[in-house]
């Protein structure tokens, strides 16, 4: 089976488009979206209906949320005065455009998606987040300490989770306590479609490939695949600099920072 994940469009409808042509080519057999539709960009009522009229099961990003509740706080964590500046001119903007029925539906996406696997007469939990399952606006890191995110997944009974949030894709193998019955568990980071800040201007997504003998006991049985596609980053940063938008960021999108 062939899951297609993807994550962090932020209003950026040319990056959505090239990444629905991507992906049709790949023809997965199931495919969710992560959350954050909004913010940042000049589309973000585009990029709701886009997601919506092709009927694809989707969890809230914290913008989504803030957006969805009219309020001036998305639960991002800007570290800098500028950056506080520039995320109130943005969060403000995406309040204006965005129209009723639009927010209503952000307003109603659930938090977590949990899809349960039976393979070789193991349970298998696939859990989709958008932050973290504790909160929607934690940050998991690539660096983050190996037993606290062990301690996140177990708590929350996931052998596979899948994220955004952080726009940098990374996937971790979290090794079993050394018995005679391993236990693997996946913690997948899937990137950004329409913002990546891994240095890659490229959109990118994540496919899941698990198959009848995928196992929680055998780590290389599950498969995850990171893919990147071009779009047309200028006409995205373009948008913005004809917009209230900060030209900050234009610049994010041209250089993938």
């Amino acid at each position: 089976m062939k899951i297609a994940l993807f994550s962090d469009i932020h209003a950026n409808l040319p990056a959505l488009e090239a990444f629905f042509k991507d992906v049709d080519q790949r023809k997965p057999d199931a495919i969710y979206c992560l959350g954050d539709f909004v913010g940042y960009n000049i589309w973000p009522n585009e990029v709701i209906n886009e997601i919506r009229k092709r009927g694809i099961p989707a969890i809230a990003g914290n913008y989504d949320f803030g957006i969805g509740r009219t309020s001036d706080d998305c639960g991002c964590a800007y570290k800098t005065d500028t950056e506080k500046a520039n995320g109130s001119v943005s969060i403000s903007y995406t309040n204006q455009v965005v129209t009723e029925d639009e927010r209503k539906y952000l307003r109603t996406l659930p938090a977590h998606i949990k899809v349960e696997f039976q393979l070789n007469n193991d349970k298998l939990n696939l859990l989709l987040v958008h932050g973290s399952p504790r909160k929607i606006n934690e940050y998991l890191f690539e660096d983050r300490e190996e037993k606290s995110m062990m301690r996140i997944m177990v708590d929350a009974d996931a052998d596979i989770m899948c994220f955004g949030h952080t726009h940098k894709p990374y996937h971790r193998i979290l090794p079993s306590v050394p018995d005679e019955n391993p236990h693997y568990r996946h913690a997948i980071n899937i990137g950004s479609v329409g913002k990546p800040k891994d240095g890659d201007p490229r959109g990118g997504y994540v496919m899941l490939h698990i198959n009848d003998n995928s196992s929680i006991h055998d780590k290389d049985s599950i498969q995850v695949e990171f893919i990147r596609f071009e779009y047309d980053v200028e006409k995205a940063a373009k948008a913005v600099e004809d917009s209230p938008l900060p030209d900050a960021y234009a610049e994010s999108l041209r250089t993938g920072i």
